[in-house]
């Protein structure tokens, strides 16, 4: 799956840039800080109570470690760490739009997404996540994607 990444002047920086520091704990939670790694500790313990597992690997396309959210060989999301906040990206097809609109999740995220140019074929949802208020959301959005065929 190819992983486009769009950095602009107004990104904030992404992090996890070296390829030999495999991102674990301490890794992320000095890239992060206490309070969202705290929000990421929360998301990882929600997608591992979903049967979800987490691959780590580094891209040498985007130059950084993305973390791919699996459930069985099925990709649910993609993650990837920034100062301040981690980016949670879902991709959908045309045919999910509807539904994602029904969905109960925030409508920042639904008229972002309304918004967003398709990659290919597929219709990016990316998040930026800093605070445990959006994990509601995020798990809504993670079980709608799992149960897609």
């Amino acid at each position: 799956m190819l992983t486009i990444i769009k950095v602009t002047a107004m990104d904030a920086q992404m992090l996890l840039r070296d390829p030999e520091m495999f991102p674990s704990d301490k890794v992320l939670k000095n890239a992060l800080g206490d309070t969202v790694y705290s929000v990421l500790g929360s998301f990882f313990g929600m997608i591992t109570s979903e049967d979800l597992t987490i691959e780590w690997r580094f891209y040498n396309d985007g130059k950084a470690w993305l973390g791919k959210v699996v459930h069985k060989k099925k990709t649910i999301l993609w993650l990837s760490v920034w100062k301040g906040f981690f980016k949670v990206s879902f991709y959908f097809t045309e045919k999910h739009l509807e539904a994602i609109a029904a969905l109960d999740i925030s409508e920042t995220i639904k008229d972002e997404f309304a918004k967003a140019k398709p990659v290919g074929r597929l219709i990016p949802m990316i998040i930026d996540v800093n605070d445990k208020e959006q994990l509601k959301d995020l798990l809504t959005v993670v079980r709608f994607k799992k149960s897609l065929k």
